[in-house]
């Protein structure tokens, strides 16, 4: 998709795609906080997620997966690992959570992840912190 449409393609597929993860849980009632959103969308990816809160506005998040491959962004391959991470995984994620939890604003730092480091684990911080209201 990158070499096709720009990484602005990718970005708004896995930021929409997300989105509408987002809404079907809204829509089935699933009420849930942070925590549980990110243990759900990994764990239908097959990944065992630790979730560590560093403080009231962040979390270490490290996933954890049966083999040395990514379910989004593939085998090892450090070259194309910062593009899956800031135009399909990052974007994912967020969408999913700006979905669920509209009244903050996510930002991630990926630490390590499959591509990158051919291990079996994804390590990111996610920061969380308040949306100014417009009005």
């Amino acid at each position: 998709m990158v070499d096709i449409g720009g990484t602005n393609l990718p970005k708004a597929i896995s930021s929409k795609s997300g989105s509408k993860l987002g809404k079907l849980y809204q829509r089935k009632g699933l009420t849930i906080d942070i925590e549980s959103a990110l243990n759900q969308i990994y764990s239908v990816l097959d990944g065992k997620t630790t979730i560590k809160k560093l403080n009231a506005n962040s979390y270490e998040v490290i996933v954890n997966y049966p083999r040395k491959f990514c379910p989004i962004g593939g085998s090892n391959n450090s070259s194309r690992a910062l593009i899956f991470q800031e135009n399909v995984c990052i974007p994912y994620t967020k969408g999913f959570l700006n979905e669920l939890f509209p009244q903050y604003k996510f930002e991630t730092k990926i630490q390590n992840c499959i591509p990158l480091n051919g291990h079996k684990t994804c390590h990111y911080l996610l920061n969380v912190s308040p949306r100014k209201n417009s009005g």
